[in-house]
């Protein structure tokens, strides 16, 4: 380290020092000092940092320090998990949250979790209860299975199922069903974790009812199904339905499971789009136990619900792994909330929001695009806004790969690229998560909320300012007048 290096370093105010400002002194009278020490250190070091890797040649004087220890304080007093516009035009983000709840959902967690509730006690007997006893009757109505239970993920209900009904026993899966989704999830690795052998037969992309019946052998368990959440087989393909899996099960006195990810408890037809695997047919087809998710097709909270015959659910909600799996009463409120919601289908499409936004026309979000243009053009001058066509998806593992038409906003900043700007975005006071196509900032409408265009149109007011009017070069979404 050369002098002028070592110079700087000794010529950096000291924490004695920077706390004997009156700045600190005012900051101490409404914070910890423990914060406001930690934000100071934090800048001093962050400084220190900068003379050892030569970025200043200049002595950082105390206005300096304290203007970098304010940032950090108000870094560090926001909440890390905050609420953001997805304008990604994905329904099932599963880094924004997935599924948002409906209105119901969310008034059922505030009356439920702001005070106690009955989460295990039985106000009839005045008894400990049982609390998955809260949805496993509307479970069951909507499913038409014996019983119910949920657990956290559908991750935690396929490895539940697999440790309690196939342990030390093997269980016959399609090659072609041998999933990996998000976060490094992989069938193959659940099996080796549950204690299941998992035997393999058909092909990639072809898999016949007599190849599930030549893998079936001594130690058979079960015969597994395992909906391909984020991926799509096509051309030369062929798979056995859960209706012909349970009959071969049945017929060798095995257990059929359909693990059906997403999974839908009303119907989600959407134009343009493949239908969903329903859990009523699969339990009508034969499946003995079914597993899902909460936060997918359902418009839940996240957890993993297994319904199924009675005899199986009672030994999954008897083995003691189960109290380490178990979702706790948010869950519980805001699942039963959403469940009574299904009950009524032409209801649930309209207040559950994901079925909500997965089924709104091209016409609907056409106007919507427009009022949303309509507001940036008034606020944001010198920036051009075009109401686009373009396509999005589902997420979350439905529906893989298949595109939603949709309606965007496309913007081209002025001097910013589209990355830099949908970067700023990001850092608004409001975080808004859009999309870049063809050097673009792209605001799908679909996922918007008439509620959310005032976020955008601040956000964008914010990254604009002063940026020089650049004309924008040609467009390749199809622009609607």
């Amino acid at each position: 380290m050369d002098k002028a290096t070592k110079d700087l370093l000794r010529s950096l105010p000291s924490m004695s020092t920077l706390l004997e400002t009156e700045e600190v002194a005012d900051w101490l009278q409404g914070m910890p000092r423990s914060l406001v020490v930690g934000a100071l250190q934090a800048a001093i070091d962050d400084a220190r940092q900068q003379i050892i890797d030569g970025e200043v040649d200049e002595e950082f004087s105390a206005e300096e320090l304290l203007t970098a220890a304010e940032e950090e304080l108000t870094r560090r007093a926001l909440p890390s998990l905050q609420a953001v516009v997805n304008a990604t035009g994905i329904v099932l983000h599963t880094g924004l949250g997935r599924a948002p709840l409906s209105e119901a959902a969310i008034e059922a967690i505030v009356e439920g979790a702001s005070g106690y509730c009955n989460l295990e006690y039985d106000l009839e007997t005045g008894e400990r209860g049982k609390r998955s006893s809260h949805v496993s009757e509307l479970l069951c109505e909507l499913s038409g299975a014996e019983a119910a239970t949920v657990v956290n993920n559908n991750a935690a209900a396929t490895y539940l199922i697999l440790r309690v009904l196939a342990e030390g026993k093997e269980v016959v899966v399609s090659r072609g069903q041998l999933i990996e989704i998000g976060g490094s999830f992989r069938l193959p690795d659940i099996f080796s974790a549950s204690g299941a052998t998992m035997r393999e037969v058909g092909t990639t992309n072809r898999t016949r009812i007599g190849d599930y019946e030549k893998g079936i052998g001594d130690e058979t368990a079960i015969l597994m199904r395992a909906h391909p959440s984020n991926f799509r087989v096509i051309g030369f393909t062929e798979e056995v339905s859960i209706a012909e899996l349970a009959d071969l099960a049945h017929e060798h006195e095995l257990i059929a499971l359909d693990d059906l990810g997403s999974g839908a408890l009303v119907d989600t037809k959407v134009p343009g789009l493949p239908d969903e695997p329903s859990v009523a047919d699969s339990i009508n087809d034969g499946a003995d136990v079914v597993c899902f998710s909460g936060d997918k097709l359902l418009g839940g909270p996240q957890c993993g619900i297994i319904v199924g015959r009675e005899e199986l659910i009672e030994r999954i909600e008897s083995h003691p792994l189960m109290r380490t799996y178990r979702v706790d009463k948010m869950t519980l409120l805001a699942l039963e909330a959403t469940l009574r919601q299904c009950f009524d289908p032409a209801e649930a499409v309209e207040t559950i929001p994901t079925l909500s936004m997965l089924r709104r026309s091209t016409e609907d979000l056409g106007h919507a695009a427009q009022a949303l243009a309509e507001k940036l053009r008034a606020t944001v001058l010198g920036e051009e806004f075009l109401v686009c066509t373009d396509v999005g998806f589902a997420g979350g593992g439905a529906m893989p790969e298949h595109e939603l038409e949709t309606v965007v906003v496309q913007w081209r900043p002025g001097e910013l690229t589209a990355s830099d700007a949908a970067s700023s975005l990001r850092e608004a006071e409001v975080p808004i998560v859009a999309r870049v196509r063809d050097d673009a900032v792209c605001f799908d409408v679909r996922t918007l909320r008439e509620d959310d265009f005032d976020a955008i149109v601040d956000g964008v007011f914010g990254v604009s300012i002063g940026d020089e009017e650049e004309e924008a070069d040609g467009v390749s979404l199809p622009v609607i007048e």
